[in-house]
């Protein structure tokens, strides 16, 4: 089987300035980055979908992507993949001192173990640490400050909510974030009725970081469940097409009320299935 070194190999073949793939040479960090994403959510799917015959494939797609920037820092000379290994390696060992205490990696494992909540406290308390040792000013730094910008909006909410949680900023429980939902309708409501297009936008937008805030109470992940929840209208939709086309009928052709009913049929026989299962 091909190791990791043929890996790096055929990188470095594939941006060869003179033999390599043209569309590999002239590739950059930012022309990558849309591919590493796309790579990182087809992981995603795979999982989501049990579709594990896949998934190892998926991974070599991911992990393709960091080869890809590691060779173009390489040829930059800022580091190499090695040096990637080893930097995350080292991180984790700090950021685990309950399982290595002495940071010797192949110590044994016999240290008093943690619960999740004190891992938890100790992980984000090394990470403030890591954040202060990073600052050129320390005094000026917040807790958002390598909160990535380029998090998918849901992600980054709840990422934000959490940092702000830390310092107490945050409601005891569920049930006023439930409240600050029907507060940000409301608001939603009142800018619909001055049909304020701005303000409509706005107070949306409000509205989506409440309903993020209530998830994070609830201990639900935001993206998975937006994913999940694409994934249902997706295939009541795809069911409500084959319906009709079983009948020949065009939806252009039918009534809301039409499509309403059919709409309730797959969401019955989603039902069943569940049950039977």
């Amino acid at each position: 089987m091909y190791s990791l070194e043929d890996l790096l190999h055929l990188m470095n073949r594939l941006r060869d300035p003179q033999y390599g793939c043209p569309w590999d040479i002239k590739q950059t960090y930012a022309s990558i980055v849309p591919h590493t994403l796309e790579e990182a959510y087809e992981v995603a799917d795979a999982i989501e979908r049990g579709d594990f015959d896949h998934l190892q494939g998926e991974l070599g797609d991911l992990l393709f992507q960091v080869v890809y920037y590691s060779q173009l820092a390489r040829e930059e000379g800022r580091f190499e993949f090695a040096g990637v290994v080893d930097g995350i390696t080292r991180k984790l060992i700090r950021r685990h001192p309950h399982v290595f205490p002495t940071g010797d990696l192949y110590a044994p494992l016999n240290v008093p173990q943690l619960n999740e909540e004190q891992v938890k406290a100790r992980w984000e308390q090394i990470k403030a640490e890591e954040r202060a040792q990073k600052s050129d000013a320390p005094e000026q730094l917040s807790l958002l400050d390598d909160v990535p910008s380029a998090l998918p909006s849901l992600s980054r909410a709840a990422k934000l909510q959490k940092r702000a949680s830390q310092v107490g900023f945050d409601w005891p429980n569920a049930l006023p974030v439930v409240d600050n939902v029907r507060e940000e309708l409301d608001e939603v409501l009142e800018a619909m009725a001055d049909n304020d297009t701005a303000a409509i936008a706005d107070e949306v937008g409000d509205l989506l970081f409440a309903a993020v805030n209530l998830a994070r109470h609830l201990k639900v992940d935001p993206e998975t469940a937006l994913r999940g929840a694409n994934a249902k209208f997706e295939r009541r939709f795809r069911f409500i097409e084959q319906a009709l086309r079983e009948t020949h009928r065009p939806m252009e052709d039918c009534t809301l009320e039409d499509l309403d009913a059919l709409w309730g049929e797959a969401k019955r026989q989603e039902k069943n299935v569940s049950n039977c299962g």
